[in-house]
């Protein structure tokens, strides 16, 4: 049996009930896919195929393109999105540069040095740190391929590596 609101008659707005709070709390999340972390291609792959149309073509096209700009690409999923970085052989050693994530309606490629790249991405994502830059994406037209490039190229030369990992 459903539960009974009660209402203030001092105020003329309704308890919203439990249900329309849920779908409040997932749109305002926004992420389309709550895939676990793990390094490697097929997590990656496995993370994009999850993900729902307009969103899986970006992403599909932003992988193909990373693969494409960045020989030996690694990749890998943090925080319920792909992220994207350059091994060992890099000339700066290996860390990661650039993540993809699918959120309601968009995705947002993300460059982790996003201030140090030229010109800087437009976009500052939230909650992603202070240097992060970069592009919301609502269809695969949207994607200008030759600036991604650009940027992907200019990221893999100043990798992020965490301090734990310096040590």
């Amino acid at each position: 049996m459903p539960k009974k609101i009660a209402l203030n008659s001092s105020k003329s707005e309704k308890i919203a009930p439990a249900k329309t709070t849920t779908k409040l709390k997932a749109t305002m999340n926004g992420k389309a896919s709550s895939a676990k972390a793990a390094d490697g291609d097929a997590p990656v792959f496995a993370y994009i195929a999850t993900l729902p149309q307009p969103q899986r073509g970006i992403a599909e096209r932003i992988d193909a393109l990373a693969a494409k700009t960045l020989p030996g690409l690694k990749r890998g999923v943090k925080w319920g999105m792909a992220y994207y970085g350059v091994g060992a052989s890099a000339p700066l050693g290996s860390g990661w540069c650039f993540a993809s994530g699918a959120f309601i309606g968009h995705v947002k490629l993300m460059f982790i040095r996003g201030t140090d790249l030229k010109p800087e991405p437009p976009v500052t994502p939230i909650a992603m740190g202070k240097a992060t830059r970069g592009v919301e994406l609502t269809s695969v037209s949207d994607l200008d391929e030759r600036q991604v490039a650009a940027w992907m190229k200019q990221a893999a030369t100043m990798p992020f590596v965490s301090a734990a990992k310096k040590k």
